[in-house]
């Protein structure tokens, strides 16, 4: 495969949505983030999603390493006005900053000169509406701010970041359940939503100004996309019953921790939710898929392609310069811990080894 970062080839679309598992881990994998590390990479990440465009539909910052799954929308074929302009602006710069961007816009319309107009916009719009620029501008910005406050010099993070193009619909719900779960697998708690630094328990608990509207935004995104659901928090109620199912977890706190069976942690259901889960006929699968979450899967970080046959199939086909001639199509049955979403997810990557 090429070393070329592999981006969604339907990207521009306006209608199928480019959704991407970024991961990035600290050089060395030292554990460098405590809460308040953690509390400033959040603050950098939604400042540049205000910017930016791109939308966050789910992630977690552990203590050396941190999950993003990221939907990066097309820019507006017809671009943006000047109001949204400095909107955005106003996420990341000062008010002098905009202030003086606002009054070169206004003597540039003031002048007729639509050529100006454009060179203002395009100063900034480069850097909206793209992975690689949210990435970087996230990384480069929290390592700028670690390194003054740490007084400490150099790289910061390992190589350049991960991605995997995830489908919406079942393939994103189940990556932002697995991403949330990192907390669980590592035993830092037992209910992702005691771990504060993680879309769930955001959504849950709030942010550090105590409102957790912008994650229940992206985590009703991330399960709902596919049947046409926005970020659209009031739906959050609805959602939250069947994304606590995707992840084991019962609807009442008291009753959703899971069972340890020889060290191997077990989902479990209340009998509220057995039942529903009986009646529509997901009782198997959502525990199957639910056990599976618990364990490290290699496909969520490395499969380059996460999602049904056909999705990861057009995805080979867009990008069919990546492989060799002598491969057919792209699609590969996942394996070892993998194997409970096999039947329902594929990946890029024929993944071996520590699956």
């Amino acid at each position: 495969m090429s070393s070329k970062r592999w981006l969604a080839p339907w990207k521009d679309s306006a209608e199928k949505p480019a959704i991407y598992h970024c991961i990035s881990r600290v050089v060395d994998r030292r554990f460098v983030f405590e809460e308040t590390e953690r509390e400033k990479f959040r603050t950098f990440m939604r400042m540049q999603e205000n910017f930016s465009g791109c939308r966050i539909l789910s992630y977690c910052l552990m203590s050396n390493h941190i999950h993003i799954l990221l939907e990066v929308p097309p820019m507006p074929a017809e671009g943006i006005s000047d109001a949204e302009l400095l909107k955005r602006l106003s996420a990341i710069q000062t008010e002098v900053f905009v202030a003086v961007v606002a009054k070169e816009l206004f003597d540039a319309r003031k002048a007729g000169n639509a050529a100006l107009v454009t060179e203002i916009h395009a100063r900034f719009t480069y850097r909206m509406h793209d992975l690689s620029e949210f990435m970087k501008t996230v990384l480069q910005r929290f390592t700028r701010w670690f390194n003054r406050t740490h007084n400490r010099t150099g790289t910061l993070w390992e190589e350049r970041y991960k991605s995997v193009i995830v489908e919406s619909g079942i393939a994103a719900r189940t990556m932002a359940a697995y991403i949330d779960l990192n907390p669980v697998r590592a035993g830092m708690v037992s209910d992702p939503a005691e771990y504060r630094w993680s879309s769930y328990g955001e959504a849950v608990g709030g942010g550090p100004k105590g409102n957790g509207k912008k994650a229940r935004e992206g985590l009703v995104r991330a399960c709902m996309s596919h049947q046409g659901a926005g970020f659209e928090a009031e739906k959050w109620k609805e959602i939250s019953r069947v994304y606590r199912r995707a992840m084991g977890l019962a609807l009442g706190r008291k009753n959703g921790k899971a069972a340890v069976e020889k060290g191997v942690v077990r989902p479990q259901m209340n009998t509220a939710e057995t039942l529903e889960a009986k009646e529509n006929g997901t009782l198997l699968p959502d525990l199957g898929m639910a056990g599976m979450l618990r364990c490290r899967v290699r496909y969520f970080t490395d499969g380059a392609v996460i999602g049904s046959k056909a999705f990861v199939n057009e995805a080979f086909a867009g990008a069919r310069e990546r492989f060799s001639p002598r491969r057919r199509d792209g699609a590969r049955r996942l394996r070892g811990s993998a194997r409970p979403a096999a039947d329902l997810l594929w990946s890029a990557r024929d993944l071996r080894l520590r699956v």
